[in-house]
């Protein structure tokens, strides 16, 4: 049974194929393509505005301005004009993402509404436990120990822990996600929220980490490589490009599909994987930590 396909994924595929005729068309025989500012001129939307429907974060609003961009693009096959006008309507509509919109990064929802849809996920994090492996009362402790400094409501924490825990689905459907997670082992004995509270994490990563589709690994503090920022990649299979996501300071999150930074990101990765215990002794590993409670 496939992942449902998503909004999200029906802008990224819509963006591609406009960034794609972009870069394959042009004002002379010899091609080369355009730029995004010669292809907004006389269209009321912006440069930053095209690239964003090209990354997937965005729509047209006014169907005039896609007629036109085709048309400048030498789309005049009123066929497959039409087919880009019934893509980016679907893609319009509101999806389950909507609703958690507000307290998210601006970059983050294109990334987090692709998820059900990847193949598989790679995922690296040094100092908490990775998202879709938190426990709803570690995943709320974390938020409210925030709460004063980040200036968050209890309706926002509501819903960023609603959010978490919705997106966690993807390794609990009948079609899961293969997820590979890497843990720095400060992810694993920062106290958040109290002995019960990690000692019921502890328990979720054993359950997950048996899964058939789930590999858990401890970088253990000990030399060897390691990165200093979270990051996670999707692979999107043959429709769409792999895509990396980063974490930096100032809660900023960036993403790109760039072979090149995705490439980057994955030797990082593999690195990371070599550095850490093997999956077989994250079990033994986490009994330890229990024990330590």
């Amino acid at each position: 049974m496939a992942a449902k396909r998503g909004r999200t994924s029906q802008r990224l595929e819509l963006g591609l194929q406009l960034r794609q005729l972009r870069e394959s068309c042009g004002q002379s025989e010899s091609g080369g393509g355009l730029t995004r500012r010669q292809a907004v001129q006389g269209l009321k939307i912006s440069e930053t505005s095209l690239q964003r429907i090209e990354t997937g974060a965005l729509n047209f609003r006014n169907v005039s301005d896609l007629r036109k961009l085709l048309s400048k693009y030498g789309v005049t096959d009123e066929e497959v004009v039409s087919s880009f006008i019934n893509l980016n309507r679907e893609s319009s509509t509101q999806d389950w993402l909507t609703q958690y919109r507000g307290p998210l990064p601006p970059e983050l929802p294109s990334f987090v509404g692709l998820e059900p849809e990847a193949r598989s996920m790679m995922a690296y994090h040094p100092t908490l436990v990775y998202g879709l492996l938190q426990t709803e009362r570690y995943a709320t402790a974390l938020h409210e120990v925030q709460k004063p400094v980040e200036e968050t409501t209890s309706e926002g924490i509501s819903s960023s822990v609603k959010l978490r825990m919705t997106r966690q689905e993807v390794l609990t459907r009948e079609d899961p996600v293969k997820l590979h997670v890497v843990l720095g082992e400060a992810a694993l004995r920062y106290p958040v929220g109290g002995a019960d509270v990690m000692r019921e994490q502890y328990a979720r990563l054993l359950e997950r980490s048996e899964l058939e589709h789930v590999t858990l690994q401890v970088l253990p503090f000990r030399w060897g490589y390691r990165a200093t920022n979270d990051f996670a990649i999707l692979d999107l299979g043959d429709r769409f490009p792999p895509r990396v996501q980063i974490d930096s300071a100032w809660n900023a999150v960036s993403t790109s599909d760039r072979p090149r930074e995705v490439a980057r990101f994955t030797r990082r990765f593999n690195a990371l994987v070599a550095s850490a215990l093997p999956p077989e002794d994250t079990p033994s590993f986490l009994h330890q930590l229990e024990r330590e409670l």
